[in-house]
């Protein structure tokens, strides 16, 4: 039976906790545990600031920006943010997707079982590859969880509590991934709401945490007399998956329909469906590359210092960052190899190159002579 309490959604300009106090139908004795910056990701946190290794401009002859792409670009370079419906499978939902919007080739990232809902980032044509930088992202959920018996509230918050920060998982006999324990982080819990024996929380966690295991373990270290009460996941909607957030969704309906009125001339409802590729790397730190040096990275070639041009102050090394255009295009997804400070000194491989996205030949190699003679 669907819980239409826990489908209920927090309306665009109502902030969390009015929300929570609106809708919720228990009275609160004890204040939410502080466990982290509530509702936000750990890249959601951090403060970039962007260094300057030599100024640098671009020539409009090359490349694009991505918000000044056609519609036909998109559809071969961008990412949709499906509102996954209970049922169907992800793969099934990925299909379902390529075929709506006549694509060759489309991929999910983050699979979610058949009865989950919402968030799920489908990309498109050549942007197939990007998802896979979400892979590793935060997520957050909210998950409704029945507790098998009665149980204090102020034990359920103590055991909240303790499941935030680094916990050790064994994976569900049915699971993708070898069944082992895994140390996993759990960024912050929110409590929502209790109704008798429900619970309704959001957890922010780190990419490859089980839910319906952490609704288990919760319920294992709940006491009552002396005993585990036990729990289950009853529910679960995913939130977040990495810089994708309800804010960004759109039902199959709504894309198929938005597709239709696209053909029929009108492209503004379908623009805002089919996000930029770029979107999909928003929450990795940058480097930002001169025109002159794109052509050589899209052949393969390492990046090395000389051909900088900007970056982010906080970069260390072995972390993914994407390697970016002036005009902000993704050239590729790599990981550090040096700190920002060395990147602003003189040589040395600054990033090691996982995956190449930008077409050669996109920006010749003489970019920057060709500008200046323009």
């Amino acid at each position: 039976m669907e819980n239409k309490r826990f489908r209920k959604r927090r309306p665009p300009g109502c902030d969390r906790e009015t929300f929570i106090a609106a809708n919720s139908t228990a009275t609160l004795k004890y204040p939410p545990p502080i466990l982290s910056r509530m509702g936000l990701l750990p890249f959601e946190t951090e403060t970039r600031t962007v260094l300057t290794r030599r100024h640098a401009e671009t020539s409009p002859k090359y490349g694009k920006r991505p918000e000044e792409r056609t519609m036909k670009e998109l559809l071969d370079f961008g990412i949709v943010a499906i509102d996954k419906p209970a049922g169907p499978s992800s793969h099934q939902v990925s299909s379902y997707v390529m075929k709506i919007l006549e694509a060759k080739k489309a991929g999910h990232s983050g699979t979610l079982d058949p009865h989950v809902t919402g968030v799920l980032p489908v990309a498109l044509g050549n942007g197939t590859r990007v998802v896979q930088s979400l892979l590793t992202a935060g997520k957050e959920y909210v998950t409704l969880m029945h507790i098998h018996k009665e149980v204090d509230e102020q034990e359920l918050r103590r055991v909240l509590a303790e499941f935030t920060g680094k916990i050790t998982q064994l994976p569900p006999v049915k699971s993708a991934v070898k069944r082992q324990e895994r140390e996993r982080t759990i960024y912050y819990i929110e409590l929502l709401e209790i109704e008798g024996q429900d619970v309704l929380f959001t957890a922010g966690t780190q990419a490859g945490t089980y839910i319906r295991k952490l609704c288990h373990d919760i319920g294992m270290t709940m006491k009552k007399d002396g005993q585990p009460v036990g729990a289950h996941m009853a529910e679960l909607r995913r939130s977040k998956a990495g810089p994708f957030g309800e804010q960004d969704l759109v039902t199959l309906q709504d894309l198929a329909d938005a597709f239709h009125y696209w053909k029929e001339g009108d492209e503004t409802p379908l623009r805002k469906a089919v996000l930029p590729a770029e979107r999909g790397v928003s929450h990795l730190k940058k480097v930002w590359v001169m025109d002159s040096t794109v052509e050589s990275l899209c052949q393969g070639i390492q990046l090395k210092v000389p051909g900088i041009a900007k970056l982010h102050d906080t970069i260390v090394p072995g972390e993914p960052v994407a390697v970016m255009t002036l005009k902000d295009e993704v050239i590729l997804v790599g990981e550090a190899a040096l700190t920002s400070d060395d990147m602003l000194k003189d040589k040395g491989v600054a990033v090691r190159t996982r995956q190449v996205f930008m077409r050669p030949g996109t920006y010749p190699k003489n970019a920057d002579v060709a500008r200046q003679d323009g």
